[in-house]
């Protein structure tokens, strides 16, 4: 009988199982009815009878589920795994289970559930899983209803080619009520010059936003105090960027904390993770590379994490026939002529040449453009003028913490060193 089967043998049951065998036995020795038992059990009548049945005949046994200890019949075979392991292990070491997931489908044909592979990945020692860490979580901001409302720009400065390029910064352009990529593009630092060429890329092919979300960076707010107030908090108190998008109908906002900005925050660590790997799967090391793979990477990505907008009108607004991207998205400053129609810009000292009597300019102010390499071009009441160099002067530069590194890089590479034969190295001190 079962009392004999229960004595010699051990089961590693679960809590529910330990129930079940408990409200049967009662059933039984006949200390409740089968309906009660059905009850408690959660199961039908007939199924408590059939169980009764298997627990007089062979006891805990007949109660425990027959295909405990064996594998399933979908259970994928180990040589299967273990060839899994091997390639993930040789290609992937260091992706999470759902990137690695993606490239074993993508480049090596295998389908695997994600669990499955997680599992694997964390008993061979591949995958360490996070510790849950306590997040205080704040209420998200409800998504923009039309793509194209708001764009939300920043620049992520990381070794995005690992050792095998140039330390550089990704500009990153996310919609806001999509979530979509809509614009990358790699550039040395973070700067006035590179922002306006992705602008002109982003609204060449989708128009202008009708506003950018960004952060207090000096290309976009002038942070400097002027009698206790912020320099932007004056009427004339663009930057060049600013400026730029003021004639474009374009609307800036700051937030004023990274956090604030968290779908574009969140995408740069996404980025940093995802693009990195992407790029050095395919042996990407230099800019002009990062820059060509770039749409690809976004199509990609936008088809697998874009989400639906909340209406289907796009926001984005035409540019206007007399809104020329090459005279905005360019640096315009305003100079006063000296006595000598001399004037200075950054570390260089000019000297008009003209036709005209010098008494006539003295004291004009001119305009001057300079184009994204730095070329500048001077107009006076819409005419061009000729000019010289006269004197290049010493150049003190302030930088932030995003161009920090790329300044440091080119001291580095400027920096003189005297040849072999130079007196300073065959000084000896007496």
């Amino acid at each position: 009988m079962g009392g004999d089967v229960m004595e010699k043998e051990h089961f590693k049951m679960s809590a529910k199982e330990t129930n079940r065998i408990s409200v049967i036995e009662n059933l039984a020795n006949g200390k409740v009815k089968a309906r009660q038992a059905a009850q408690n059990l959660g199961i039908s009548i007939r199924q408590v009878r059939r169980l009764k049945k298997n627990f007089v005949r062979f006891g805990i046994a007949g109660l425990i589920h027959k295909g405990r200890g064996r594998s399933g019949n979908r259970a994928i075979p180990k040589k299967e795994i273990e060839r899994m392991l091997t390639i993930v292990q040789d290609k992937y070491s260091d992706f999470g289970p759902t990137f690695a997931l993606e490239k074993l489908k993508e480049n090596h044909g295998l389908l695997f559930g994600r669990e499955t592979l997680r599992l694997a990945m964390i008993e061979k020692g591949i995958w360490k899983p996070k510790k849950k860490r306590y997040i205080i979580i704040h209420q998200q901001r409800r998504r923009r209803d039309r793509e194209g409302e708001l764009i939300q720009l920043d620049g992520s400065p990381h070794l995005w080619f690992e050792d095998r390029g140039p330390h550089c910064t990704l500009l990153v352009f996310v919609d806001d009520a999509t979530g979509k990529l809509k614009h990358l593009m790699f550039a040395k630092a973070e700067t006035t010059n590179d922002y306006f060429r992705a602008m002109s890329a982003y609204i060449g092919k989708f128009g202008k936003p009708v506003a950018l979300y960004v952060d207090k960076h000096g290309v976009f707010r002038i942070n400097t105090k002027r009698n206790g107030m912020a320099a932007c908090e004056d009427s004339n108190g663009l930057t060049q960027f600013g400026r730029a998008m003021q004639e474009l109908g374009i609307t800036i906002i700051f937030a004023n904390t990274p956090q604030a900005k968290g779908r574009v925050e969140k995408m740069n660590r996404t980025l940093q993770n995802r693009l990195v790997k992407e790029m050095r799967l395919k042996g990407i090391s230099s800019m002009a590379q990062g820059n060509a793979f770039l749409p690809e990477f976004m199509d990609i990505f936008n088809r697998k994490f874009a989400h639906e907008p909340f209406s289907k009108e796009d926001a984005h607004l035409v540019l206007l026939p007399s809104e020329d991207l090459e005279s905005v998205l360019i640096k315009k400053e305003t100079r006063i002529l000296s006595k000598n129609l001399e004037f200075q810009h950054k570390n260089h000292l000019y000297r008009l040449l003209t036709d005209r009597p010098l008494y006539s300019m003295r004291h004009a102010p001119i305009t001057i453009l300079e184009d994204w390499d730095g070329n500048i071009r001077v107009y006076y009441k819409g005419q061009g003028l000729k000019f010289k160099v006269v004197e290049q002067l010493p150049f003190l530069k302030i930088a932030d913490s995003k161009e920090i590194y790329q300044d440091v890089e080119k001291v580095l590479r400027e920096t003189w060193k005297p040849a072999k034969d130079h007196p300073w190295r065959n000084y000896t001190s007496l």
